[in-house]
């Protein structure tokens, strides 16, 4: 069956703006060529818009049938926030709701919420039975998210009240930093950025960094702790000035995404850095791109598309009634060892 992703992937676009066209929403607008091409490639690969996305677009008004409409909506901007991550997740939900007769109505992000417009088209226009959050938003819209939708899932989101499906960042991160430390590292540097609370203390992945290497009867030295507010640009260039500048340099960095790690590699490669024999590299999240890099790169691997779809079944459940309590579901994780890592530290 042909979902949101493959005509995304057909047309070149993300899927947010593939739901956009097939719902007929207009509250943010789409390049009309664009438009265009979706059409084209529903039509093309024989995707089955939702039936009341139909009737919307040839002017009915029928509202949709009880319990099978669900949303999405993606806490980050996917095109700026490690979008390999999301990309996978959402993949995960839809095939886990069509293969149990749901429909993927829509897929927001956090920017999107905050059209007034939008969100009130969102809760009650274009109202789901029920909705999978991936990761926080700001309070204010959450609160109204969890006041307005009966049956609400979080991935990664904090909310004892509601079913979760998670998988353990501070434990995560903790075998990246420890599979440095076997290989003799011990000046390890850090890349990531704070959550919602815009405080990097709080930050599970850098709890983990910090908490493997005080284990291991090192200090945590800020001027190696970059804050690049999950930008891939911005962990390019903080890397590239830590490599450039006076003083002692680390031997190996963990980054909290892939993209960030592949970017700063970049960095080391254009300060005439060795990768791994001059400094190491460890990401996490096991994006597809992360076995192609020069060199591959060592990552923990997340299981995003089983989070998705799990997701998705849990809020199945959830919406028959099969779960009396709010469930917390946490997945695995696995190291994936690659070159980017193996070598020790230059003496």
């Amino acid at each position: 069956m042909t979902t949101l992703k493959d005509v995304a992937q057909h047309v070149g676009v993300s899927i947010s703006t593939v739901s956009r066209v097939v719902n007929n929403e207009a509250t943010r607008s789409v390049n009309p060529e664009t438009r265009r091409k979706i059409w084209d490639a529903v039509t093309e690969l024989g995707y089955q818009p939702n039936k009341w996305a139909r009737q919307l677009v040839k002017g009915g008004q029928a509202a949709p049938s009880a319990a099978t409409r669900v949303g999405c909506i993606v806490a980050v901007t996917q095109n700026k926030y490690n979008h390999p991550y999301f990309s996978g997740i959402l993949e995960g939900i839809e095939k886990g709701l069509v293969d149990n007769g749901y429909e993927l109505t829509y897929v927001q992000t956090g920017d999107d919420l905050r059209n007034p417009a939008l969100l009130h088209r969102i809760l009650h226009e274009n109202a789901a039975d029920g909705l999978i959050l991936v990761e926080g938003l700001e309070p204010e819209t959450y609160e109204t998210l969890r006041r307005s939708v009966p049956y609400l899932v979080g991935v990664d989101v904090s909310d004892p009240g509601i079913p979760r499906v998670t998988y353990d960042r501070v434990e995560a991160a903790k075998a990246a930093v420890r599979h440095l430390l076997e290989q003799g590292h011990k000046r390890i540097a850090f890349i990531g950025g704070p959550g919602l609370s815009q405080d990097m203390e709080k930050e599970k992945r850098y709890r983990g960094y910090r908490e493997a290497l005080r284990e291991a009867d090192l200090d945590v030295r800020p001027e190696w702790v970059l804050n690049s507010n999950w930008d891939v640009e911005a962990s390019y260039q903080l890397t590239k000035e830590l490599l450039q500048s006076d003083g002692e340099k680390p031997t190996a960095i963990f980054a909290a995404s892939d993209m960030m790690a592949i970017s700063a590699m970049r960095a080391a490669n254009e300060c005439g850095l060795r990768i791994p024999d001059d400094i190491a590299f460890v990401g996490l999240d096991n994006i597809e791109l992360s076995a192609y890099s020069s060199p591959p790169l060592t990552t923990v691997h997340i299981p995003k598309f089983e989070i998705g779809s799990i997701a998705a079944k849990t809020l199945i459940d959830y919406i028959q009634g099969k779960y009396p309590i709010p469930v917390k579901i946490s997945v695995p994780f696995e190291l994936k060892i690659r070159q980017s890592s193996l070598a020790g530290p230059k003496a």
